[in-house]
């Protein structure tokens, strides 16, 4: 008997595959293909969390499974590298972005080493180089081509301090998410892509996707596609016009005020002079929030009025012209018609501001509250009596014949802005002529690389950082050979993120993006696997390059994957205490009595156990365990390597995976990682010794039982493993060891088999058995064992038998066997006839193979 040591066996295994390139594939028409694909990683100093890692075991189960079953499989690796933070490290070291990118690289690499993926290595790719890079830009190119990227001025996040735009993911609470920096809002030249021009095919074939339903309702509501009307409103002074665009057409006779939003073009215009203090300072305001707070629905509405009326084309009524930043110029027409009857945030405002509230559809009691609701059209003229959706039609066709409005469709979905002011980014092949006209330059420039920089930090100005590469910002226009600007923009991290998966499927082509035949080949992506965070924008943007190539011929799928499963975050375990100003430490079911008491927490490594009770780890009070999203500041982060260095990849591998279902949350416990380590040393003990093989293991056929129990659970491990139900698979690997424990011996054949069920999961452990049972490396190469349906049907079953639906007995007879045999078999049991004894059998319930019941009196 040997110990199980995964610092020998482990190292052993992974210098084999890289030397033999034991992943490395190539198309192979003879064999059905699988593409299996991580949302690849952004590489961070702070390296690998078990979060990625969860994420990555599921992906490499399954591309090591697909192999086992005949699939040529796909599963490549590469890095998300351009970005801001590796540009605010370049500020504050004055180090080049590129070097520590490299090193960061090199941290995750050696870490998914060490983990055992089996990724083609030779498909590697890098975002930020330029043999990568250049063929971002050939993309851009083909949609400046298709007049799919414009130049525009619009309202962007400008964050002064870190000196570029940020998208409104990037901010909270009007700062910037890195740094805490405030942000403001201000129009600015941007480079745009326009994705509306594909919203409605976006929509639709999300129907054709194996895809979760609520990731797919969050693709429609960004897009959000309505059908309403766009109403023109006459500002009373003036020749201005003021068009909305509303869903609900028929409450216009309940518009009882306007609202722009504070950057709508005509505020300026319309405000009158005792008013444009007060609304110059509300835009400012406004200019320092984020969409995301201006239109949360929990905060109290503000407002300015502009002093500026404008007339309700149905009534012909005045009605007054607000600004407030509930409303945004990004959507619609960034104005609205407000009826407060009929809508929650136009009753909040009309409550703030003492504005009039009008009944237009019944059914509710709108001085308590907005009603929502359809019903009968009422104090709305031509339209009275109807009920919601005839009403819609009717008003609509009525402003169409008097040139007042028309029927629309809108989207919630805007342009892409995809600009970014930073160094550390794509540079655009586009140069800007004297005459203010843009034009794009020759594919055969490609790539258009960086320049090199010795000062990253912004010019202040506005300008990118690249404004000051002053020898590479002068060019020529290659056409008329006038002097010519470089763009000084570079594209946002989205950029390179957008097409990684079809670099992989040729990335050492050097004359194009990828080969014809290869992306036929193994195109769409089967299975993509990563967190929800990416759930909308990164899915979207992706989705819409590849219908832009799909429409220019260079790919052959409408969609790029086919399958995507979101893994549950897995939450870190922190024990929480409570601590008094004056320092004191307090039990947290102590805590009502000290109301100034501040929540403390104990990394989970602290703290020491007596038996399953946490305790502090100095003062030795009881801890109360949180589970919450793992993050330094909370002091619950679990580095794999710490993992990885007590207990094994192995154990680390299928701990991740046994935790509960993958797309489920689940809370990290350091004390049950063990518990999967023991289990992996107990499989070693039964088969294995110091050199070689234990002598449990035999050669000879397994018994009946023996063997009816390997292919149950070959029948279990392998449905549960397509199926991606990873825990239930490895409950029944623990369940059959045990099993075999019991036994007095183990067959080779039972043993091999094992070893192969284990290989997707535990994959250096199952090289290591697989050799010593007598096989060729790799056991990743070897099928996939069968079962066989017949050893699955049991020769007899045992049923309950009940007596007036109490079980009094159980019998043991055919699963197939008719009711006589069961009636007869029960009546030959004494416990069964003592309970029949002097009673007349009225019925008999039988459900082969589950029960039998006398109804009796």
């Amino acid at each position: 008997m040997s110990d199980y040591k995964p610092d020998q066996i482990e190292p052993k295994w992974q210098q084999y595959w890289a030397e033999n390139k034991t992943f490395h594939v190539e198309m192979d028409r003879s064999k059905p293909k699988y593409y299996v694909l991580d949302m690849f990683p952004y590489p961070s100093g702070s390296g690998l969390h078990v979060g990625h890692v969860e994420g990555y075991t599921a992906t490499d189960i399954v591309a090591r499974f697909k192999r086992a079953r005949g699939f040529n499989v796909l599963h490549p690796m590469g890095w998300d590298a351009f970005g801001l933070p590796a540009e605010q490290y370049a500020i504050e070291t004055g180090t080049h972005p590129a070097q520590k990118t490299e090193e960061n690289i090199a941290i995750f690499k050696e870490q998914l080493g060490r983990l055992g993926f089996s990724y083609d290595w030779g498909r590697e790719v890098n975002t930020t180089d330029e043999d990568y890079y250049r063929w971002t830009q050939w993309i851009f190119l083909k949609l400046y081509e298709r007049d799919l990227a414009y130049v525009a001025e619009v309202p962007v996040n400008w964050c002064p301090e870190l000196g570029t735009v940020l998208a409104n993911e990037e901010v909270i609470d009007g700062r910037s998410e890195r740094g805490g920096f405030p942000v403001i809002r201000k129009p600015m030249r941007q480079w745009m892509l326009k994705i509306t021009a594909y919203a409605d095919r976006l929509l639709e074939d999300l129907d054709l996707l194996d895809w979760p339903d609520s990731l797919k309702e969050m693709q429609r509501n960004w897009i959000g596609k309505s059908i309403g009307a766009e109403v023109d409103f006459a500002v009373a002074s003036g020749d201005a016009k003021i068009r909305v665009y509303t869903t609900r057409p028929d409450t216009l006779f309940g518009a009882t005020y306007m609202v722009l939003s504070p950057e709508h073009p005509l505020v300026d215009v319309i405000t009158v002079e005792g008013q444009r203090a007060a609304v110059s300072a509300y835009k400012e305001k406004a200019a320092r929030k984020s969409d995301l707070q201006r239109t949360d629905l929990a905060k109290e509405k503000s407002g300015v009025f502009t002093g500026a009326y404008a007339v309700n084309p149905v009534n012909d009524e005045k009605i007054p012209i607000w600004i407030a930043d509930y409303v945004l110029a990004s959507y619609g027409t960034g104005a609205i018609m407000a009826v407060p009857a009929h809508d929650e945030r136009d009753w909040e405002f009309a409550k703030q501001f003492d504005l009039p509230i009008v009944e237009v559809v019944a059914g509710g009691d709108v001085d308590a509250e907005a009603y929502t609701g359809d019903g009968e059209l009422v104090n709305s003229g031509i339209i009275n009596g109807l009920e919601v959706a005839a009403a819609k039609k009717k008003i609509t066709a009525w402003l169409e014949e008097r040139g007042a409005g028309k029927r629309a469709v809108n989207y919630k979905l805007r342009d892409w802005l995809f600009s970014r002011q930073r160094y550390w980014g794509e540079p655009f092949p586009i140069i800007h002529r004297e005459d203010g006209t843009h034009t794009a330059i020759p594919e055969e420039q490609l790539p258009l690389t960086l320049p090199e920089l010795d000062d990253y930090q912004p010019t202040g100005t506005g300008e990118p950082p690249l404004a000051k590469a002053t020898g590479w910002l002068a060019t020529t226009d290659p056409q008329t050979g006038d002097p010519a600007r470089r763009e000084t923009n570079t594209m946002p991290q989205w950029a390179g993120s957008c097409w990684y998966y079809l670099r992989y499927l040729d990335a050492r082509n050097n004359e194009q993006a990828w080969g014809e035949e290869e992306e036929a080949y193994w195109m769409p992506v089967d299975l993509y696997v990563g967190g929800a965070e990416h759930a909308v924008l990164h899915l979207l943007y992706a989705r819409f390059w590849h219908k832009v190539l799909y429409d220019a011929g260079y790919v052959s799928t409408p969609e790029p994957f086919q399958r995507i499963v979101n893994q549950g975050m897995i939450l870190g375990v922190a024990y929480e205490y409570f601590e008094t100003p004056d320092g004191q430490k307090i039990p947290y079911f102590e805590r009502d009595n000290y109301p100034d008491a501040l929540p403390r927490t104990v990394h989970a490594d602290d703290v020491k156990f007596e038996g399953d009770t946490p305790l502090h780890p100095d003062d030795g009070f009881e801890l109360a365990p949180l589970t919450e999203k793992m993050s330094k500041s909370r002091g619950n982060v679990v580095n794999p390597d710490d993992v990885i260095g007590e207990y094994g990849a192995d154990t680390l591998r299928i701990y991740e995976m046994f935790l509960g279902p993958l797309e489920q949350m689940k809370p990290w416990n350091p004390r049950s990682v063990g518990g999967v380590y023991r289990f992996l040393g107990r499989v070693w003990r039964l088969l294995c010794d110091e050199d070689g093989l234990s002598d449990r293991v035999v050669d000879a056929e397994p018994s009946e039982a023996v063997a009816r129990e390997l292919h149950r659970t070959i029948k279990k491990v392998t449905e549960d493993t397509e199926a991606l139900r990873f825990n239930t698979a490895i409950a029944q690997m623990m369940e059959f060891t045990n099993f075999l424990y019991k036994q007095d011996d183990v067959s080779f054949v039972v043993a091999r088999a094992f070893a192969q069920l284990l290989g997707p999961y535990a994959p250096h452990f199952a090289e290591e058995l697989w050799v010593r049972l007598g096989g060729e490396p790799s056991v990743a190469n070897v099928p996939w064992p069968a079962w066989d349906e017949a050893l699955l049907v049991e020769d007899t079953v045992e049923i309950a038998v009940q007596v007036m639906g109490k079980v009094r007995g159980t019998i043991s007879i055919a699963p197939d066997a008719s009711q006589d045999d069961a009636v007869a078999a029960a009546q030959a049991e004494e416990s069964v006839t003592r309970h029949l004894e002097g009673k007349t059998i009225r019925k008999v319930i039988y459900v082969p193979g589950r029960i039998l019941n006398f109804v009796a009196n």
